[in-house]
């Protein structure tokens, strides 16, 4: 079943960029997962308020992977079934980069990278003082640990002692052209966090690290991705970052998808 419904969510997913003739394909392919797992077996959330501040919470900071998120929200009944098909066009409220004003569902407008998770420690401090027992929930990718204000975030909720804080981190690699993160667990360990590895892809393996809260400390994942998961052209092949399926490519991949 979970199989099946993550290849009819990437059908929808390279279906609507297909229509709107762009979409960042490969990063949502690398966070789906992650997502669906977050939202059907972890998350405390009402469908018809999503936006309850005493229920849990979920930033995407790395905003261009916003395809994901919309598949899971209208697989969860929050979007309508059939919103992914105007993605991006002129008319419809679903951007290259989710916008809170205008998306029932979505916590916070992003797309500069480094600005979600400094988000998701003020909403988790908010949280801790206000006593709600839930938890922030925040995804990042890899390219996004080269911006300071991550460091600077994570000093903060180690410093204030977030353990309803959970970083999601989408290690695909593809930051490794640019600069080589190394241990990437091992930073976030140095900076005061609990900190769990797991291969990115495994829903079990997905659930039990969400599942986990340190009494004292904020959570990084770090999760070992696949960039294009499920699409063996696109599979960490740069060509694809932004790019959209043309209509010869686009039945290929929804017959590999089927």
């Amino acid at each position: 079943m979970p199989e099946k419904l993550i290849k009819k969510m990437k059908r929808q997913i390279v279906h609507a960029a297909y229509l709107a003739g762009e979409g960042h394909v490969a990063s949502a392919f690398s966070i789906l997962d992650l997502l669906w797992v977050l939202y059907d077996k972890v998350m405390s959330f009402d469908a018809t308020r999503p936006d309850e501040i005493y229920l849990d919470h979920f930033v995407l900071s790395k905003g261009h992977a916003s395809l994901a998120l919309y598949a899971v929200l209208a697989e969860k009944g929050i979007l309508a079934d059939d919103s992914l098909n105007n993605f991006c066009q002129y008319d419809g409220k679903l951007g290259g980069h989710p916008d809170c004003n205008k998306i029932l569902g979505v916590e916070a407008s992003t797309g500069s990278l480094g600005h979600g998770l400094p988000i998701a420690v003020g909403m988790a401090l908010g949280s801790k003082i206000s006593q709600f027992n839930n938890r922030i929930f925040c995804l990042i990718g890899d390219g996004e640990c080269n911006e300071g204000t991550i460091w600077e975030s994570s000093l903060l909720a180690a410093h204030h002692q977030l353990s309803n804080l959970c970083c999601i981190v989408d290690y695909n690699h593809s930051t490794d052209r640019a600069l080589d993160l190394n241990d990437l667990a091992g930073k976030f360990k140095s900076f005061g966090w609990e900190v769990l590895s797991i291969p990115g892809h495994d829903h079990q393996e997905i659930f039990h690290a969400l599942s986990h809260r340190h009494p004292h400390r904020p959570l990084a994942i770090i999760a070992e991705t696949i960039k294009g998961y499920g699409i063996k052209s696109m599979e960490n092949e740069p060509a694809w970052h932004h790019r959209s399926p043309n209509a010869e490519e686009l039945n290929s991949m929804i017959k590999e998808l089927s």
